[in-house]
């Protein structure tokens, strides 16, 4: 082989090099936001579950005691909503989960279910919320899960194409449903 065949050969693998980092640059980047997206969404949905939480307890149709202790764990909840970076937000959010189930037994649940068994519309709309939270952090996590996948290759570290982007955490809380909502 002649220089000008080592040289050509030399030039395609860094072209090839260049373009296989690139390439996982870019991937990486788009995977960093959509940990971004699904956390968003993940908070969205936390609030909604935690303003129907709210809108229940204050409807009148709980008895005093119960309404206090799901107002006080929604408006908790409602007060970490402000701080992406809040480390007390899962536990927060696991006493909302505790609360809904403490508050809305099964007994407690057939007595707001009107005549026809149609469920109350803050029943509803607690269900549907925590349907969508549970969703949202399942989005979340996998999409962590992902990032993690790819920031453990050789490549990306040797090269640190994560730059100095921190590593996504997974959320992890109770989310399950009161017993009583369960489909």
């Amino acid at each position: 082989m002649s220089t000008l065949d080592w040289v050509a050969l030399a030039a395609v693998v860094l072209v090839a090099l260049a373009w296989y980092l690139s390439y996982n640059a870019a991937r990486l980047d788009r995977l960093h936001g959509r940990v971004e997206a699904t956390y968003a969404a993940l908070d969205a949905q936390l609030v909604r579950r935690a303003e129907a939480s709210l809108e229940l307890a204050n409807s009148g149709l709980l008895d005093p005691a119960s309404a206090l202790v799901l107002a006080s764990a929604a408006a908790d909840s409602l007060a970490h909503a402000d701080d992406p970076d809040d480390r007390e937000r899962a536990a927060v959010e696991s006493d909302v989960t505790e609360a809904l189930t403490a508050v809305l037994t099964p007994e407690v649940v057939a007595t707001l279910r009107s005549a026809d068994g149609v469920p109350h519309d803050g029943l509803e709309r607690i269900v549907r919320a925590g349907e969508r939270v549970q969703l949202a952090r399942r989005f979340h996590n996998d999409a962590v899960n992902d990032v993690r996948r790819v920031r453990r290759k050789g490549a990306v570290r040797g090269f640190r194409l994560a730059g100095h982007a921190e590593l996504p955490e997974s959320i992890d809380f109770d989310d399950e449903l009161p017993t009583g909502l369960r489909g």
